[in-house]
């Protein structure tokens, strides 16, 4: 165990109250694309004549309906990917600490893993509603149908509860970010730019002092006490012990 897997390691043993911020290079070990790094979604030739940045949001979804679902079913849903050596950790942490996820990821992993506290900045993919009467589906109305998706009550198009682009944040989800972040003892930042706002401007509320930074890129943070570790995620978790 190198000297910086220890230091973390100390922290994670010394803290009460941990977050965990995670973000799409959480995932990356999972087998799932992450979206701004030079081998990222953001950087892939687009084969639907847009970049894949403007179809992740609102307008693109509204006025493409049809075609956002071609693209958010080939890249967005993958349903071979199994939790990896974080969601793993983290899932048995959660049993020794007072340990909260907020997570930008929309993939369920840490849910699958066996976490329970977590806070989904972005949504799920295995949460969806029809837009005209709100009634709820799970995954499997949108990787079953032809086309668009429609409400088998209504006919209303079934929409992803995930935040694309120009919507805003739940607002209990934020304000339960806020509250876990305020309280904690130790925040883990990992497998994120923090380059997407509002999300990552969350930080700003943490109330404590030490701050772990797991990127394969350097960021850069100005506040706190950070150990930054410049790893992939789940080779850094695998390290560690309980």
């Amino acid at each position: 165990m190198d000297i910086e897997i220890s230091r973390l390691q100390h922290l994670i043993d010394t803290s009460k109250n941990i977050v965990f911020f995670g973000g799409a290079g959480v995932s990356t070990e999972s087998g799932i694309k992450d979206f701004r790094s030079k081998d990222g979604l953001y950087q892939l030739h687009s084969k639907y004549g847009r970049p894949y940045e403007e179809m992740l949001s609102h307008t693109y979804f509204m006025n493409h309906t049809d075609t956002f679902y071609q693209f958010y079913k080939e890249f967005m849903i993958n349903k071979s990917a199994k939790p990896n050596d974080a969601h793993k950790f983290l899932a048995n942490l959660e049993k020794k600490k007072n340990l909260v996820v907020i997570t930008q990821n929309i993939d369920g992993l840490h849910q699958l893993a066996g976490s329970k506290n977590v806070l989904e900045l972005h949504g799920s993919i295995h949460r969806n509603y029809c837009m005209n009467c709100n009634e709820k589906f799970d995954l499997s109305i949108v990787e079953n149908s032809i086309g668009v998706p429609r409400c088998p009550h209504c006919g209303g198009i079934i929409k992803p509860d995930v935040v694309l682009y120009e919507e805003p944040l739940d607002q209990f989800v934020l304000e339960a970010s806020v509250n876990a972040l305020e309280h904690a003892d130790l925040l883990i930042v990992a497998g994120t730019s923090l380059s997407v706002y509002p999300a990552s401007g969350l930080i700003r509320y943490y109330g404590g002092t030490n701050i772990v930074v797991i990127n394969k890129d350097k960021l850069d943070i100005h506040f706190g006490n950070v150990l930054e570790i410049n790893k992939p995620v789940g080779e850094v978790f695998s390290q560690l012990y309980l």
